[in-house]
């Protein structure tokens, strides 16, 4: 099915687009830097690309595909709620101490990421690697 290719595909971007957030982060936190509009504008494009994943899987949950574990579903708010609950925390402040929040936050969603891709398919949680 088209749609649940396309979930898994956004899936994958997100689990890498997360991680070059965290390396990314984690470069400017060691350089001593703080928060750029271009981590800004990163981060939005991250945050959209999180909730495009979640109209997907709402889509596939109306059209009555479920997931293998309903704890993918907690994977996935908690996945988009957290760089705005860290930008809520700092309000928008954008120091070094921020650039390493969001920093440990990016690799946390990728971790939560690949946790969502694993209870999403069950068993079968390498059939999005294999396509």
């Amino acid at each position: 099915m088209f749609i649940e290719d396309l979930h898994c595909r956004v899936a994958l971007a997100t689990i890498f687009y997360a991680f070059a957030m965290g390396v990314w982060g984690a470069f400017n936190y060691i350089l001593l830097r703080g928060l750029s509009s271009n981590y800004l504008g990163g981060l939005v494009i991250a945050e959209i690309l999180i909730l495009v994943q979640g109209v997907l899987g709402i889509i596939l949950v109306i059209t009555g595909h479920w997931p293998a574990d309903v704890l993918h579903f907690l994977y996935g708010v908690v996945s988009a709620l957290s760089w705005p609950g860290v930008y809520a925390y700092t309000h928008g402040e954008t120091s070094r101490r921020e650039m390493g929040i969001y920093a440990l936050i990016s690799f946390f969603i990728f971790g939560l990421a690949i946790r969502a891709m694993m209870t999403g398919a069950g068993a079968a949680g390498a059939t999005c690697l294999t396509h």
